[in-house]
């Protein structure tokens, strides 16, 4: 479950940062959204509740929510990221590499006995990680197929 606007906007007000108007309209974005979503797509959905956001404001709202843990910031296959509202646990992701769509996947259990296999092998101290797998949608797939077939 993802956290809520208000959740997010209380953890924010806790570390110091003020919610402005426009910090509210990305904070709804990402909370209505279920999904995620680049910067851009952010900002159009953004304008729609605060006609006056900036792409600025934007940008500096996602950086200070992932470094908070409140978003999910996915790195995509062409340098870019997307963001969702963090989910209660551990996720990790699937990018399909023709659409860029994103899916959540659980499976943090799986990886705890290699974390640590590896904290053992090399003494360090892992204290988090992200799991992202690349490869094509089911949707794209199918789109291909038809175009060679």
């Amino acid at each position: 479950m993802a956290l809520d606007q208000v959740t997010m906007g209380s953890r924010m007000q806790t570390e110091g940062y003020k919610l402005t108007r426009p910090r509210r309209a990305v904070l709804q974005v990402l909370a209505d959204s279920g999904e995620h979503l680049s910067p851009a797509e952010v900002y159009a959905r953004g304008k729609a509740i605060y006609p006056r956001l900036g792409l600025v404001t934007v940008y500096r709202t996602l950086e200070i929510l992932a470094d908070l843990g409140l978003v999910k910031r996915v790195h995509l296959d062409d340098g870019c990221h997307t963001y969702a509202a963090s989910a209660v646990g551990h996720n990790h992701h699937m990018v399909c590499t023709l659409c860029g769509a994103v899916v959540n996947f659980e499976g943090g259990e799986d990886l705890s006995a290699l974390v640590r296999r590896l904290t053992e092998h090399t003494g360090y101290r892992i204290n988090d990680h992200w799991l992202e797998l690349f490869g094509t949608c089911p949707a794209c797939q199918t789109t291909r197929s038809e175009r060679q077939g």
